[in-house]
Protein backbone atom coordinates (compact mmCIF):
# COMPACT_ATOMS: atom_id res chain seq x y z
CA UNK A 1 0.00 0.00 0.00
CA UNK A 2 1.41 3.02 -0.71
CA UNK A 3 1.90 5.94 1.43
CA UNK A 4 2.27 9.68 0.00
CA UNK A 5 5.74 11.13 1.52
CA UNK A 6 6.77 14.38 1.97
CA UNK A 7 9.23 16.39 -0.77
CA UNK A 8 12.87 15.72 -0.15
CA UNK A 9 14.92 19.15 0.37
CA UNK A 10 16.99 20.74 -2.18
CA UNK A 11 16.37 19.91 -5.79
CA UNK A 12 14.48 17.57 -6.98
CA UNK A 13 15.72 14.51 -8.52
CA UNK A 14 14.03 12.59 -11.55
CA UNK A 15 14.74 9.79 -8.65
CA UNK A 16 12.81 11.32 -5.91
CA UNK A 17 10.35 12.44 -8.25
CA UNK A 18 9.24 9.03 -8.94
CA UNK A 19 9.10 7.57 -5.48
CA UNK A 20 7.06 10.53 -4.57
CA UNK A 21 4.51 10.14 -7.47
CA UNK A 22 4.48 7.00 -6.41
CA UNK A 23 3.57 7.65 -2.99
CA UNK A 24 0.73 10.06 -4.34
CA UNK A 25 -1.10 7.63 -6.12
CA UNK A 26 -4.54 7.13 -5.37
CA UNK A 27 -4.48 4.12 -8.08
CA UNK A 28 -2.56 2.37 -6.52
CA UNK A 29 -4.17 1.97 -3.21
CA UNK A 30 -7.68 1.34 -5.73
CA UNK A 31 -5.79 -1.39 -7.02
CA UNK A 32 -4.79 -2.79 -3.71
CA UNK A 33 -8.20 -3.12 -2.41
CA UNK A 34 -9.68 -4.72 -5.62
CA UNK A 35 -7.16 -7.98 -5.01
CA UNK A 36 -7.66 -7.90 -1.29
CA UNK A 37 -11.54 -7.70 -2.42
CA UNK A 38 -11.47 -10.19 -5.12
CA UNK A 39 -9.26 -13.01 -2.81
CA UNK A 40 -12.13 -12.26 -0.15
CA UNK A 41 -14.55 -13.05 -2.88
CA UNK A 42 -12.89 -16.33 -3.52
CA UNK A 43 -12.67 -17.48 -0.10
CA UNK A 44 -16.65 -16.38 -0.17
CA UNK A 45 -16.85 -18.65 -3.58
CA UNK A 46 -15.48 -21.81 -1.86
CA UNK A 47 -17.93 -21.94 1.11
CA UNK A 48 -21.29 -23.98 0.89
CA UNK A 49 -24.15 -21.72 0.13
CA UNK A 50 -26.18 -20.51 3.66
CA UNK A 51 -29.11 -22.97 4.64
CA UNK A 52 -32.34 -21.74 4.61
CA UNK A 53 -34.89 -21.60 7.53
CA UNK A 54 -38.19 -22.42 6.20
CA UNK A 55 -41.67 -21.49 7.74
CA UNK A 56 -45.08 -22.74 6.17
CA UNK A 57 -48.62 -23.59 7.31
CA UNK A 58 -49.86 -26.42 5.32
CA UNK A 59 -53.86 -27.11 4.68
CA UNK A 60 -55.89 -24.41 6.34
CA UNK A 61 -59.95 -24.72 6.19
CA UNK A 62 -61.01 -21.75 4.88
CA UNK A 63 -65.00 -23.32 4.60
CA UNK A 64 -67.37 -25.01 6.92
CA UNK A 65 -67.01 -25.54 11.16
CA UNK A 66 -63.36 -26.11 11.11
CA UNK A 67 -62.59 -23.18 9.09
CA UNK A 68 -59.33 -20.93 9.62
CA UNK A 69 -58.57 -23.56 12.87
CA UNK A 70 -55.46 -24.66 13.17
CA UNK A 71 -56.01 -27.71 15.09
CA UNK A 72 -59.25 -29.87 14.37
CA UNK A 73 -58.31 -31.13 10.87
CA UNK A 74 -56.03 -33.61 11.11
CA UNK A 75 -54.18 -32.46 7.65
CA UNK A 76 -53.91 -29.10 9.03
CA UNK A 77 -49.59 -28.83 10.00
CA UNK A 78 -47.38 -25.92 10.95
CA UNK A 79 -44.06 -26.60 9.63
CA UNK A 80 -40.48 -25.15 10.28
CA UNK A 81 -37.48 -26.90 8.22
CA UNK A 82 -33.77 -26.16 7.08
CA UNK A 83 -32.50 -26.84 3.35
CA UNK A 84 -29.37 -26.71 2.52
CA UNK A 85 -27.82 -26.66 -0.94
CA UNK A 86 -25.07 -29.07 -1.46
CA UNK A 87 -22.95 -27.43 -3.92
CA UNK A 88 -20.74 -29.54 -5.67
CA UNK A 89 -16.88 -29.84 -4.19
CA UNK A 90 -15.04 -28.83 -7.46
CA UNK A 91 -17.53 -25.94 -8.31
CA UNK A 92 -16.93 -24.06 -5.21
CA UNK A 93 -13.21 -24.59 -6.04
CA UNK A 94 -13.31 -23.81 -9.69
CA UNK A 95 -15.64 -20.48 -8.57
CA UNK A 96 -13.01 -19.79 -5.75
CA UNK A 97 -10.06 -20.16 -8.80
CA UNK A 98 -11.71 -17.46 -11.05
CA UNK A 99 -11.53 -14.55 -8.43
CA UNK A 100 -7.87 -16.14 -7.38
CA UNK A 101 -7.56 -15.18 -11.67
CA UNK A 102 -9.22 -11.63 -11.11
CA UNK A 103 -6.80 -10.87 -7.89
CA UNK A 104 -3.94 -11.41 -10.62
CA UNK A 105 -5.19 -9.53 -13.33
CA UNK A 106 -5.33 -6.71 -10.97
CA UNK A 107 -2.51 -7.42 -9.69
CA UNK A 108 -0.58 -7.21 -13.43
CA UNK A 109 -2.70 -3.92 -13.56
CA UNK A 110 -0.92 -2.62 -10.44
CA UNK A 111 2.47 -3.10 -12.56
CA UNK A 112 1.38 -1.40 -15.34
CA UNK A 113 -0.06 1.65 -13.87
CA UNK A 114 3.24 1.79 -11.81
CA UNK A 115 4.99 1.35 -15.12
CA UNK A 116 2.99 4.11 -16.89
CA UNK A 117 3.13 6.33 -13.60
CA UNK A 118 7.00 6.43 -13.53
CA UNK A 119 7.00 6.95 -17.46
CA UNK A 120 4.55 10.01 -16.82
CA UNK A 121 6.40 11.23 -14.36
CA UNK A 122 9.69 11.20 -15.71
CA UNK A 123 8.72 12.88 -19.20
CA UNK A 124 7.02 15.18 -17.48
CA UNK A 125 10.11 16.28 -15.00
CA UNK A 126 12.39 15.88 -18.34
CA UNK A 127 9.98 18.17 -20.24
CA UNK A 128 10.15 21.05 -17.39
CA UNK A 129 14.10 20.05 -17.64
CA UNK A 130 14.87 21.19 -21.02
CA UNK A 131 12.39 23.47 -21.03
CA UNK A 132 14.16 25.83 -18.39
CA UNK A 133 17.10 25.28 -20.33
CA UNK A 134 15.67 26.55 -23.54
CA UNK A 135 14.34 30.11 -21.55
CA UNK A 136 17.87 29.90 -19.81
CA UNK A 137 19.57 30.27 -24.13
CA UNK A 138 17.18 32.87 -24.19
CA UNK A 139 18.06 34.90 -21.24
CA UNK A 140 21.44 35.07 -22.29
CA UNK A 141 21.02 35.91 -25.79
CA UNK A 142 18.70 38.73 -24.63
CA UNK A 143 21.45 40.05 -22.50
CA UNK A 144 24.45 40.05 -25.10
CA UNK A 145 21.46 41.22 -27.62
CA UNK A 146 20.83 44.41 -25.05
CA UNK A 147 24.86 45.07 -25.32
CA UNK A 148 24.77 44.96 -28.69
CA UNK A 149 21.74 48.02 -28.82
CA UNK A 150 24.11 49.78 -26.65
CA UNK A 151 27.32 49.39 -29.02
CA UNK A 152 24.60 50.25 -31.71
CA UNK A 153 23.64 53.38 -30.24
CA UNK A 154 27.30 54.60 -29.12
CA UNK A 155 28.36 53.81 -33.00
CA UNK A 156 25.33 56.17 -34.17
CA UNK A 157 26.21 58.70 -31.73
CA UNK A 158 29.82 58.82 -32.85
CA UNK A 159 28.87 58.76 -36.34
CA UNK A 160 30.05 55.20 -37.30
CA UNK A 161 26.88 53.70 -37.57
CA UNK A 162 23.25 53.77 -38.99
CA UNK A 163 20.10 54.77 -37.13
CA UNK A 164 19.04 51.63 -38.99
CA UNK A 165 21.40 49.52 -36.99
CA UNK A 166 20.15 50.92 -34.08
CA UNK A 167 16.66 49.76 -34.56
CA UNK A 168 17.49 46.56 -35.73
CA UNK A 169 19.31 45.67 -32.42
CA UNK A 170 15.93 46.49 -30.92
CA UNK A 171 13.76 44.97 -33.23
CA UNK A 172 16.19 41.47 -32.35
CA UNK A 173 15.79 41.86 -28.55
CA UNK A 174 12.21 42.10 -29.25
CA UNK A 175 11.86 39.37 -30.80
CA UNK A 176 13.87 36.84 -28.03
CA UNK A 177 11.91 38.47 -25.46
CA UNK A 178 8.77 37.24 -27.67
CA UNK A 179 10.41 34.08 -27.83
CA UNK A 180 10.99 34.21 -23.97
CA UNK A 181 7.51 34.73 -23.27
CA UNK A 182 6.43 31.13 -25.33
CA UNK A 183 9.16 29.44 -23.13
CA UNK A 184 7.93 30.60 -20.01
CA UNK A 185 4.84 29.41 -20.85
CA UNK A 186 6.48 26.16 -21.96
CA UNK A 187 8.06 25.66 -18.64
CA UNK A 188 4.56 27.04 -16.74
CA UNK A 189 2.97 23.94 -18.89
CA UNK A 190 5.47 21.36 -18.11
CA UNK A 191 5.49 22.42 -14.35
CA UNK A 192 1.32 21.82 -13.96
CA UNK A 193 1.81 18.32 -16.16
CA UNK A 194 4.91 17.77 -13.51
CA UNK A 195 2.59 18.83 -10.70
CA UNK A 196 -0.13 16.40 -11.66
CA UNK A 197 2.01 13.54 -10.13
CA UNK A 198 4.02 14.67 -7.83
CA UNK A 199 2.37 17.54 -6.21
CA UNK A 200 3.47 21.00 -4.34
CA UNK A 201 7.02 19.25 -4.55
CA UNK A 202 6.56 20.53 -8.44
CA UNK A 203 7.58 23.67 -6.61
CA UNK A 204 11.08 23.05 -6.18
CA UNK A 205 14.22 23.37 -8.28
CA UNK A 206 15.54 20.28 -10.41
CA UNK A 207 18.46 18.63 -9.78
CA UNK A 208 20.84 17.51 -12.35
CA UNK A 209 19.75 15.28 -15.28
CA UNK A 210 20.20 11.46 -14.81
CA UNK A 211 22.59 9.25 -17.03
CA UNK A 212 20.47 8.44 -20.44
CA UNK A 213 23.45 6.76 -22.27
CA UNK A 214 21.30 3.62 -22.26
CA UNK A 215 18.11 2.42 -22.18
CA UNK A 216 18.77 -0.93 -20.87
CA UNK A 217 16.94 -2.98 -23.92
CA UNK A 218 18.67 -4.30 -27.25
CA UNK A 219 17.14 -5.38 -30.32
CA UNK A 220 18.29 -8.45 -29.66
CA UNK A 221 16.65 -8.43 -26.54
CA UNK A 222 12.95 -7.17 -28.28
CA UNK A 223 11.07 -10.66 -27.39
CA UNK A 224 12.34 -11.06 -24.18
CA UNK A 225 11.43 -7.24 -22.94
CA UNK A 226 7.65 -7.48 -24.94
CA UNK A 227 7.16 -10.86 -23.35
CA UNK A 228 7.07 -8.98 -20.01
CA UNK A 229 6.11 -5.70 -21.26
CA UNK A 230 3.26 -5.46 -18.30
CA UNK A 231 0.27 -3.99 -20.81
CA UNK A 232 0.93 -7.79 -22.09
CA UNK A 233 0.95 -9.40 -18.43
CA UNK A 234 -2.52 -8.02 -18.06
CA UNK A 235 -3.58 -10.09 -20.96
CA UNK A 236 -1.98 -12.90 -20.47
CA UNK A 237 -3.80 -12.73 -16.66
CA UNK A 238 -7.36 -11.86 -18.75
CA UNK A 239 -6.92 -15.22 -20.27
CA UNK A 240 -6.46 -16.65 -17.40
CA UNK A 241 -9.86 -15.29 -15.92
CA UNK A 242 -11.59 -16.68 -19.39
CA UNK A 243 -10.21 -20.30 -18.89
CA UNK A 244 -11.37 -19.92 -15.04
CA UNK A 245 -14.87 -19.58 -16.75
CA UNK A 246 -14.35 -22.56 -18.78
CA UNK A 247 -13.74 -24.56 -16.01
CA UNK A 248 -16.74 -22.72 -14.13
CA UNK A 249 -19.02 -24.02 -17.39
CA UNK A 250 -17.44 -27.13 -17.59
CA UNK A 251 -18.27 -28.04 -13.38
CA UNK A 252 -21.85 -26.50 -14.36
CA UNK A 253 -22.80 -29.46 -16.68
CA UNK A 254 -23.38 -31.38 -13.54
CA UNK A 255 -26.04 -30.26 -11.11
CA UNK A 256 -26.32 -29.83 -7.65
CA UNK A 257 -28.73 -30.59 -5.16
CA UNK A 258 -30.52 -30.01 -2.15
CA UNK A 259 -32.06 -31.26 1.26
CA UNK A 260 -34.97 -30.51 3.34
CA UNK A 261 -35.66 -31.68 6.68
CA UNK A 262 -39.07 -30.39 8.09
CA UNK A 263 -41.24 -30.84 11.30
CA UNK A 264 -44.58 -30.33 11.07
CA UNK A 265 -46.98 -29.98 14.02
CA UNK A 266 -50.54 -31.10 14.23
CA UNK A 267 -53.65 -30.73 16.24
CA UNK A 268 -53.44 -32.37 19.71
CA UNK A 269 -55.36 -34.85 18.65
CA UNK A 270 -52.78 -36.39 15.73
CA UNK A 271 -49.79 -36.84 15.76
CA UNK A 272 -47.14 -34.83 14.66
CA UNK A 273 -44.35 -35.19 11.10
CA UNK A 274 -41.17 -34.83 9.71
CA UNK A 275 -40.30 -35.12 5.46
CA UNK A 276 -37.08 -35.41 3.79
CA UNK A 277 -36.75 -34.13 0.24
CA UNK A 278 -34.05 -33.82 -1.53
CA UNK A 279 -34.25 -32.35 -5.10
CA UNK A 280 -32.05 -32.47 -8.76
CA UNK A 281 -32.29 -29.92 -11.57
CA UNK A 282 -33.01 -31.72 -14.62
CA UNK A 283 -31.04 -30.41 -17.18
CA UNK A 284 -32.42 -32.06 -19.79
CA UNK A 285 -31.76 -29.47 -22.30
CA UNK A 286 -27.63 -29.12 -22.25
CA UNK A 287 -26.65 -28.94 -25.60
CA UNK A 288 -29.06 -25.95 -25.99
CA UNK A 289 -28.02 -24.56 -22.42
CA UNK A 290 -24.90 -25.75 -20.56
CA UNK A 291 -23.03 -27.05 -23.79
CA UNK A 292 -23.35 -23.57 -25.43
CA UNK A 293 -22.76 -21.33 -22.21
CA UNK A 294 -19.45 -23.78 -22.82
CA UNK A 295 -19.00 -23.01 -26.07
CA UNK A 296 -19.09 -19.59 -25.47
CA UNK A 297 -16.47 -19.18 -22.86
CA UNK A 298 -14.08 -21.27 -25.34
CA UNK A 299 -14.74 -18.67 -27.69
CA UNK A 300 -13.49 -15.81 -25.09
CA UNK A 301 -10.32 -17.67 -24.45
CA UNK A 302 -9.88 -17.66 -27.93
CA UNK A 303 -10.18 -14.32 -28.05
CA UNK A 304 -8.43 -13.19 -25.47
CA UNK A 305 -5.76 -15.35 -27.20
CA UNK A 306 -5.88 -13.14 -29.91
CA UNK A 307 -5.84 -9.43 -28.40
CA UNK A 308 -2.56 -11.02 -26.42
CA UNK A 309 -0.67 -11.71 -30.22
CA UNK A 310 -1.84 -8.99 -32.04
CA UNK A 311 -1.19 -6.92 -28.79
CA UNK A 312 2.42 -7.91 -28.45
CA UNK A 313 2.93 -7.76 -32.49
CA UNK A 314 1.86 -3.99 -31.58
CA UNK A 315 4.52 -3.31 -28.89
CA UNK A 316 7.29 -5.14 -30.54
CA UNK A 317 7.03 -2.43 -33.98
CA UNK A 318 6.41 0.51 -31.52
CA UNK A 319 9.50 -0.03 -28.88
CA UNK A 320 11.68 -1.39 -32.21
CA UNK A 321 10.76 1.72 -33.49
CA UNK A 322 11.51 4.05 -30.73
CA UNK A 323 14.97 2.00 -30.39
CA UNK A 324 15.76 3.15 -33.89
CA UNK A 325 14.75 6.81 -33.24
CA UNK A 326 16.73 6.71 -29.92
CA UNK A 327 19.84 5.96 -31.59
CA UNK A 328 19.27 7.37 -34.39
CA UNK A 329 19.09 10.97 -32.35
CA UNK A 330 21.50 10.41 -30.39
CA UNK A 331 23.73 10.27 -33.41
CA UNK A 332 22.22 13.32 -34.33
CA UNK A 333 22.87 15.72 -30.81
CA UNK A 334 26.89 14.32 -31.73
CA UNK A 335 26.42 15.92 -34.91
CA UNK A 336 24.63 18.99 -33.29
CA UNK A 337 27.51 19.29 -30.46
CA UNK A 338 30.93 18.59 -32.45
CA UNK A 339 29.55 20.16 -35.53
CA UNK A 340 26.63 22.17 -35.94
CA UNK A 341 27.00 24.62 -32.50
CA UNK A 342 30.24 25.21 -32.72
CA UNK A 343 30.16 26.27 -36.29
CA UNK A 344 27.56 28.35 -35.41
CA UNK A 345 29.20 30.03 -32.61
CA UNK A 346 31.85 30.87 -34.86
CA UNK A 347 30.13 32.49 -37.57
CA UNK A 348 28.40 34.81 -34.52
CA UNK A 349 32.31 35.65 -33.02
CA UNK A 350 33.49 36.10 -36.63
CA UNK A 351 30.03 38.74 -37.71
CA UNK A 352 31.11 39.82 -34.56
CA UNK A 353 34.85 40.64 -34.85
CA UNK A 354 34.24 42.03 -38.50
CA UNK A 355 31.32 44.53 -37.43
CA UNK A 356 34.16 45.71 -34.31
CA UNK A 357 36.64 46.15 -36.90
CA UNK A 358 34.42 47.75 -39.27
CA UNK A 359 34.45 45.67 -42.15
CA UNK A 360 30.84 43.61 -41.37
CA UNK A 361 27.53 45.10 -40.82
CA UNK A 362 25.54 44.84 -37.88
CA UNK A 363 22.84 42.95 -39.98
CA UNK A 364 25.14 40.31 -40.40
CA UNK A 365 25.74 39.55 -36.98
CA UNK A 366 21.79 39.59 -35.63
CA UNK A 367 21.61 37.19 -38.45
CA UNK A 368 24.31 34.90 -37.31
CA UNK A 369 23.17 35.39 -33.68
CA UNK A 370 19.94 34.30 -34.60
CA UNK A 371 21.23 31.33 -36.40
CA UNK A 372 23.09 29.94 -33.29
CA UNK A 373 20.13 30.60 -31.55
CA UNK A 374 18.08 28.55 -33.91
CA UNK A 375 20.82 26.03 -33.68
CA UNK A 376 21.13 25.41 -29.62
CA UNK A 377 17.38 25.28 -29.34
CA UNK A 378 16.95 22.47 -32.06
CA UNK A 379 19.76 21.05 -30.03
CA UNK A 380 17.88 21.26 -26.78
CA UNK A 381 14.11 20.03 -28.60
CA UNK A 382 16.43 17.12 -30.00
CA UNK A 383 17.61 16.49 -26.19
CA UNK A 384 14.11 16.87 -25.00
CA UNK A 385 12.53 14.45 -27.71
CA UNK A 386 15.95 11.77 -26.84
CA UNK A 387 15.24 11.82 -23.36
CA UNK A 388 11.33 11.45 -23.83
CA UNK A 389 11.99 8.24 -25.67
CA UNK A 390 15.03 6.98 -23.15
CA UNK A 391 11.84 7.79 -20.52
CA UNK A 392 9.32 5.52 -22.57
CA UNK A 393 12.04 2.95 -23.13
CA UNK A 394 13.67 3.04 -19.97
CA UNK A 395 10.30 2.28 -17.89
CA UNK A 396 8.51 -0.18 -20.06
CA UNK A 397 8.65 -2.01 -16.37
CA UNK A 398 8.41 -0.36 -13.49
CA UNK A 399 11.69 0.41 -11.71
CA UNK A 400 12.00 -2.19 -8.65
CA UNK A 401 9.90 -4.96 -10.12
CA UNK A 402 11.70 -7.71 -9.90
CA UNK A 403 10.53 -9.93 -13.31
CA UNK A 404 11.15 -7.04 -15.08
CA UNK A 405 14.16 -7.45 -17.63
CA UNK A 406 14.61 -3.92 -18.28
CA UNK A 407 17.09 -2.28 -15.92
CA UNK A 408 15.77 0.89 -15.52
CA UNK A 409 18.99 2.81 -13.98
CA UNK A 410 18.94 6.50 -12.78
CA UNK A 411 22.23 7.68 -12.27
CA UNK A 412 23.56 11.41 -11.78
CA UNK A 413 25.60 12.57 -14.37
CA UNK A 414 29.01 14.43 -12.82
Amino acid sequence: IAFAQSAPSGPLSLEAALKLAQSRSSVLLAQDSAVTAAREMGVAAGQLPDPSLRFGLTNLPVTGADRFTLGRDFMTMRSVGVMQEFTRSDKRQARSARYESEARVTEAGRILTVANLQRETAVAWLERYYSERMREIYVQQRDEAKLQIEAADSSYRAGKGSQADVFAARSAVSQIEDRMAQADRQVLAANIRLARWIGEAATQSLDRLPLMDKTGIELAQLDAVVAHHPQIAVLKRQEDVAQADVVIAKTNKRADWSAELMFSQRGSAFSNMISINLSVPLQWDQKNRQDRELAAKLSMVEQARAQTEEMTREHAAEIRAMIIEWQSNRERLSRHDYSLIPLASERTRAALAAYRGGAGTLTTVLEARRGEIDARMERLRLAMDTARLWAQLNYLNPEGHSDAPVAATVRSTP
